[in-house]
């Protein structure tokens, strides 16, 4: 099977600086939010070089394209993940690359047109788009032309063979977090889930990873955005008192429904030294930290360690600190000039791009499946007195697929 093994990246890593961290991204339209997990400092707007239709970074053989909003809605976010992806280029070892950068507009007229130039120009590579529209879009430019693309949003509805989701996937972080409660003998969940598309997306694979775990789902409570009041207090019987039916219960809300969540199970008699909460990664925020209702509770997001490395060079070359998800764009032009070193003709085939070993990363392993969304390496995080600890840390390499 093709791909970059991850001994070849650890030895890439160690003579390029190393690779880094996890978290979030807030973006717009489908399921591109609401992702978040480790919080940086406010982020000031880098200088970027020019970075429109017609800029390039590098000058290799290999040209690969990254199409970005560099205008219009999220231009802020797209210059860092510009700015992330020249800063990629300049740590890689003889990339060879010529990165074409597109300006979609954030539109998917805009990702259309970038795509098509993109492809006259002989891109054998997209990296981008960051929202689920605009790859949506490009894809359908890109794909009758056999080239693959690695894309930014966290919509899997946008996945396919040959359109790849190097982002934040809050499946992966359900799956994490209810592996490692079933793992510490905790089989019974009841479930508050926000009626929202998040909630939607996280309550199907919430489902499916309980009843592959071989746990039982004691009860779902949907509550409407910021009114959780109704739904705990149907829930309260079987979360509170001295004998609770579940042990866990599963809570994937922002900071801010959270808030009103907490204070409602609290006002219910919720002990969560009882029934332990646990979520997602959108829990990884000091407010949440704070709420009594949450103390001990559990959440999956990636090691904070690789951004910290990973913010502080961002920081010494543009003067600014980068969004949380600069990392995706740094990881993935490090690996299209890690593939083209190794690979040759095949650097950029679907059985490279899906070795099942994955690839090493800022945010820890990762590997694309043959259907287009990806699996992360995560850790387990404790709220302990308005802080965290790691109980249990994102595991060296991934598990079989699918499991």
């Amino acid at each position: 099977m093709g791909g970059i093994g991850l001994d070849t990246v650890r030895r890439l890593k160690r003579s390029a600086l190393a690779f880094a961290v996890l978290a979030g991204l807030a973006a717009c339209g489908g399921v591109d939010s609401p992702v978040v997990a480790t919080r940086t400092a406010p982020v000031v707007e880098a200088p970027a070089a020019p970075s429109g239709d017609g800029a390039t970074l590098g000058a290799g053989s290999v040209k690969v394209a990254l199409i970005l909003p560099l205008s219009g809605p999220g231009a802020s976010v797209g210059a860092a993940l510009r700015n992330a992806a020249d800063l990629a280029l300049q740590e890689s070892q003889s990339p060879d690359l010529k990165i074409l950068v597109k300006d979609d507009r954030g539109t998917p007229d805009g990702a259309r047109e970038a795509a098509a130039a993109a492809l006259a120009e002989g891109a054998e590579l997209v990296i981008g788009p960051l929202f689920s529209a605009t790859v949506q879009s490009a894809a359908a430019t890109v794909r009758p032309s056999g080239k693959p693309v690695i894309a930014f949003s966290t919509d899997t509805s946008v996945a396919a063979r040959g359109v790849y989701l190097l982002s934040f996937l809050p499946q992966t972080e359900v799956d994490r977090i209810i592996d490692e409660t079933t793992a510490a003998g905790r089989r019974s969940f009841a479930a508050l889930i926000p009626d929202s598309t998040y909630g939607h997306v996280v309550e199907a694979q919430f489902r499916e990873a309980v009843a592959r775990r071989g746990g039982r789902v004691v009860a779902i409570e949907r509550y409407p955005a910021g009114n959780p009041a109704a739904s705990v207090g149907r829930l309260a019987p079987l979360i509170s008192g001295p004998a609770p039916q579940a042990d866990a219960l599963f809570l994937p809300d922002t900071p801010e429904g959270l808030g009103a969540a907490g204070a409602a199970l609290t006002r219910a008699g919720f002990s969560p030294a009882r029934v332990k909460p646990v979520g997602t990664a959108v829990w990884n925020d000091p407010r949440v930290f704070a709420l009594p209702a949450f103390q001990g509770g559990w959440f999956a997001a990636a090691d904070p360690a690789g951004f910290t490395g990973f913010s502080q060079r961002y920081r010494a070359r543009f003067g600014a600190d980068p969004v949380r998800v600069a990392t995706l764009s740094y990881d993935a032009v490090s690996l299209a000039a890690a593939l083209n070193r190794q690979y040759g003709s095949q650097r950029f085939a679907d059985t490279t791009l899906t070795n099942p070993s994955g690839f090493a990363g800022i945010d820890g392993t990762f590997r694309f499946r043959p259907e287009g969304t990806s699996d992360r390496t995560l850790a387990v995080f404790e709220i302990r007195g308005g802080a965290t600890t790691i109980v249990s840390p994102a595991p060296r390499a991934l598990g079989p697929s699918g499991t």
